[in-house]
């Protein structure tokens, strides 16, 4: 499902126009990012939560040449769902 799907999706199920559902999609996708960026975690009862976490550096390997590199220490956003949505996806 893409973004223009999910407007759909949510157009038709709160009776908005596609544009609007849109608008609000982006306006929520912003605050989890903007959250996140803050270094907050999300937490979307029944769906799941979001959060930051810190990668350490490590050392890794080029497959190609196998040659040694290494991987700098980094954030990444780490999805825990849900009780809920791990029940519907089984």
């Amino acid at each position: 499902m893409k973004k223009d799907d999910l407007a759909m999706f949510v157009s038709e199920k709160a009776g908005v126009s596609q544009k609007a559902a849109g608008e609000i999609i982006n306006a929520v996708l912003e605050g989890i990012s903007s959250a996140l960026e803050k270094g907050d975690s999300i937490s979307l009862i029944g769906f799941g939560s979001f959060r930051v976490v810190q990668r350490s550096a490590r050392e890794g390997r080029n497959p190609r040449t196998g040659e040694k590199l290494h991987i700098s220490a980094s954030k990444a956003v780490k999805f825990t769902a849900g009780k809920a949505l791990k029940q519907r996806v089984q």
